[in-house]
């Protein structure tokens, strides 16, 4: 007799996969994969971060010369395993939304190759980042230190790739490449969110940021601050309506302190303050320094 039930246990759990599939109309043909792989992804975006700064996140025995070389192969195996990952989220998208004609594979390819020219355009914003960072933080010694070990950084990396996946209607492969970050660094950074240069995280443990949250350039958050919705419009069924700007925009400049908790679609002037553990959900003028929550329209 074996010790575990194992035949009548994968039998029950057939059962469930297939009343669950039968819930969710899925399909219930033999054949592979039908969405998107996290462990494809951890790949690749270690991959990525490689090809992006070669010298300090590639291998061990990785010499100048021949960077441009192990920059090229690495790309090479990066891209073409996510077009593969590309190809299975726009199948799957298809398959719930069919109205869309043009051809699958065409579509995959055009949005592997935009993501693929962005990469420069990312290594530079990441640049900008690795900066703010090092200025603004009196214990780092070095750029270097700063990448190679602020979680900040790692959690940067991780969106600014996830965001360029979200501007090309590829929302599951974002959301899976900024929540292997999340699983890290304890920073939950939606892919949607749109985060200006010179962006850096002071510690991070607990920082949330919200989908349609709007970033400035050199703004600079402390460990645990929440930048989130106050509340979400139903539909006719009850349920909250997506895609509605309902996070904060931060303009350029702005500092917020550890704690804080910013609610809504509400503005946080160029150059203000934020102190730590307040709660804010209402707008703060330019240049401002606020210490205590405001509670009505200016007023604390």
């Amino acid at each position: 007799m074996s010790t575990f039930d194992i035949a009548g246990i994968a039998q029950a759990l057939h059962a469930a996969r297939r009343e669950w599939r039968e819930a969710q109309n899925r399909s219930q043909e033999p054949g592979g994969r039908e969405l998107p792989s996290r462990h494809a992804l951890v790949k690749i975006v270690d991959q990525l971060k490689e090809s992006l700064f070669p010298m300090r996140l590639g291998p061990l025995d990785l010499r100048q010369e021949s960077e441009d070389f192990f920059v090229a192969h690495r790309l090479d195996a990066a891209l073409h395993a996510l077009l593969g990952q590309v190809v299975l989220e726009l199948r799957y998208s298809r398959r719930h939304s069919p109205h869309t004609s043009s051809d699958l594979q065409t579509d995959a390819l055009a949005a592997t190759r935009s993501f693929a020219q962005s990469l420069p355009g990312i290594r530079h914003l990441l640049d900008s980042d690795v900066l703010a960072a090092y200025y603004g933080d009196p214990a780092a010694r070095g750029v270097d230190e700063v990448l190679l070990c602020y979680p900040g950084i790692l959690a940067m990396i991780h969106h600014r790739l996830a965001h360029r996946l979200y501007q090309l209607g590829l929302p599951l492969l974002a959301r899976i490449v900024s929540e292997l970050a999340h699983s890290q660094t304890g920073i939950d950074i939606h892919p949607g969110a749109q985060i200006g240069a010179g962006f850096f995280i002071d510690h991070g443990t607990g920082v949330v940021i919200g989908e349609t949250a709007v970033i400035g350039q050199n703004v600079r958050i402390y460990q645990a601050v929440t930048l989130g919705a106050k509340s979400f419009p139903k539909d006719g069924q009850g349920h909250p309506q997506k895609g509605l700007p309902r996070h904060p925009i931060v303009e350029d400049d702005v500092v917020i302190y550890a704690g804080a908790t910013i609610l809504g679609r509400v503005t946080l002037g160029q150059g203000a303050v934020i102190g730590g553990n307040v709660w804010i959900t209402h707008d703060v003028p330019a240049g401002c320094h606020i210490t205590q929550a405001i509670s009505r329209e200016g007023q604390p």
